[in-house]
């Protein structure tokens, strides 16, 4: 685990932790090691934060490329604040150049590590759990690792979209995890994949209870697919 990531944790984490008391289900289905991928729904940037606090393995969380890329003094505070997270970096284009994260992600996946994907793309705009982009699949079937399905509630109470930072004695957040889905000998064909993500999300579908719209969402900016 990263030492910047591992003193994120003990801060951050715990803070979030004794704060929010939030309530976890199915954290037995998480292993204590190999590579795999957290695939949960979005409704909240606290969403990342919470799943950071309550697994107790290093998590690889997508990054847009400009945070990467910024000047200045905050720029170069942003840049190795991630590399110190071990942040991966995805291009807001989208297309083959979103792809080339992915491609980036299976050495991490394939060394052990975790990544997590949230298969809507972009946070739900009305709680709403919408059609799941394959991405989260192609990337588990080449890397050779399972998908285990994330349901995250109660987010889109305490940071709210717009809001900077969450917001103490708002909502109950409760995390659930399901059994991993294993991609073994998954065929990498687009009917496969694209059957696979939608298992995917009508196991997440399951654990959040939330009305499921089998449209993509609205994107606010491009994500790998």
């Amino acid at each position: 685990m990263p030492l910047l990531y591992s003193i994120g944790k003990v801060t951050v984490g715990n803070a979030l932790m004794i704060g929010w008391r939030p309530h976890v289900e199915g954290l037995e289905f998480v292993p204590r090691t190999g590579g795999v991928i957290f695939a949960g729904n979005h409704l909240s940037v606290a969403d990342e934060l919470f799943l950071g606090a309550v697994v107790p393995r290093h998590l690889a969380f997508w990054a847009k490329s400009d945070y990467f890329d910024g000047t200045g003094l905050s720029g170069w505070f942003t840049r190795n604040l991630l590399n110190g997270l071990g942040a991966i970096r995805v291009q807001r284009a989208g297309g083959r150049d979103a792809l080339a994260a992915f491609d980036g992600a299976i050495p991490v996946l394939k060394a052990g590590d975790c990544v997590v994907v949230y298969p809507e793309g972009t946070r739900s705009p009305d709680g709403r759990l919408y059609r799941g982009r394959t991405g989260v699949a192609r990337l588990a079937v080449a890397a050779g690792v399972p998908i285990i399905p994330v349901g995250t509630l109660g987010t889109e109470k305490v940071q709210p979209i717009g809001q900077p930072y969450p917001m103490p004695f708002r909502g109950k957040i409760t995390v659930k995890f399901g059994k991993p889905i294993e991609t073994t000998g998954r065929a990498d064909d687009r009917t496969s994949l694209r059957a696979l993500t939608d298992e995917v999300m009508a196991e997440i579908q399951k654990l959040t209870g939330q009305e499921y719209v089998p449209r993509y969402a609205p994107a606010k900016a491009a994500s790998p697919e």
